[in-house]
């Protein structure tokens, strides 16, 4: 298996008609979750059983670069004030894309008096995420 440069993983914010990349991003994670159901009961042995397909999935994604106030930032800063669900994809290579929708649950901007403007943002699912292999 070949390695996979860090910049071809990308992050789209959808503008209504199309997918728009997230500009400036310098580095993204995502993160798959998934929440169980404890049946553990006196028949178990003293072992912990859980109930296979009853969790809650969740997929959260992170990321921070430089602020360069492209359209989509435009579309971001949008989607945080108005706490709307907003569809997004995220693509990672030689592995797959993510898309569903999600909220901005944080949003940071900042800079140092000698340096570039930053941001950073943080996405939650919020609905289902579909996924289909690269």
């Amino acid at each position: 298996m070949a390695v996979q440069k860090g910049r071809d993983m990308l992050l789209k914010i959808s503008d209504g008609e199309a997918f728009v990349t997230v500009a400036g991003l310098r580095a993204r994670t995502v993160s798959l979750n998934a929440k169980t159901v404890d049946v553990t009961d006196s028949g178990s042995g003293g072992w912990r059983e859980l109930m296979a397909g009853a969790g809650v999935r969740s997929l959260s994604v992170s990321g921070g670069g430089v602020f360069r106030d492209a359209a989509s930032d435009a579309l971001m800063r949008e989607a945080f004030f108005a706490q709307s669900q907003v569809d997004w994809q995220v693509i990672v290579p030689d592995f797959g894309v993510f898309e569903g929708p999600f909220l901005i649950v944080a949003l940071e901007y900042a800079g140092q008096h000698d340096g570039e403007a930053s941001f950073a943002l943080t996405l939650a699912s919020a609905g289902e995420v579909s996924f289909a292999a690269l």
